[in-house]
């Protein structure tokens, strides 16, 4: 059976709006995931040959509406999970107040330390460090700076209306690029959306920091 791969994948414009079903093929351990984090999974699964997780993604377009995400969870497992040794949940808290957690422990399944992927992306621990000084950065991840417009610039209201850019971004002192990858071509989007927004650029090549200890650790488990 081929590996599933980044390439197997849908767009991003899909992963945003629609998510990813799980494979026909069931594993042991199924994932439930955030579609902004499918390319990176994959990477880390193809790279590991973790075989026995399967991957089901939902709308990315979740993470500008924290308020849905813990019942978007609850009917994912009640609809995708029957079949699976394990169930875990590849979301950190993103906002929804401690109502996922709640979710996830009603229902019995784990899911990723921290209070948001820019946390565990950069690793909890370091970016605890930094909450007091850098508490005015506004990041972006690799799939983010993809879907800039999609996720900033439209819902925003700022490609129809951009002279409201400095009353919502007029208190951030700077935009951190967390990169995941190594590639230049992004990195000249992400300074660019830095541009668009009027802030000062910083890059930092995060890798997949806290994630991928904690999917080999479910790895290892399943």
């Amino acid at each position: 059976m081929t590996p599933e791969t980044p390439a197997t994948l849908p767009d991003d414009a899909t992963l945003t709006r629609e998510g990813r079903t799980v494979p026909a093929r069931a594993g042991r351990v199924l994932l439930i995931a955030c579609g902004a984090l499918a390319r990176e999974i994959l990477d880390l699964k193809a790279a590991n040959g973790w075989e026995h997780l399967e991957l089901h993604c939902l709308p990315a377009i979740l993470h500008n509406h924290p308020d849905r995400i813990p019942e978007a969870v609850r009917e994912a497992v009640a609809r995708h999970g029957n079949g699976f040794a394990r169930i875990c949940v590849v979301y950190a808290d993103c906002g929804t107040g401690g109502h996922l957690a709640a979710v996830c422990e009603e229902l019995g399944v784990e899911m990723v330390a921290g209070p948001h992927c820019y946390s565990f992306f950069e690793g909890n621990r370091a970016f605890a460090t930094r909450a007091e000084t850098e508490f005015t950065a506004f990041y972006l991840t690799d799939f983010l700076v993809r879907q800039f417009d999609a996720f900033v610039w439209e819902p925003l209201g700022l490609d129809r209306h951009p002279e409201l850019r400095d009353s919502y971004f007029g208190h951030y002192e700077k935009l951190v690029y967390q990169a995941q990858t190594d590639d230049p071509a992004l990195t000249d989007r992400a300074r660019d959306c830095a541009v668009r927004l009027g802030l000062p650029f910083e890059r930092r090549l995060t890798g997949y920091g806290d994630l991928e200890g904690t999917l080999a650790h479910w790895a290892r488990q399943g």
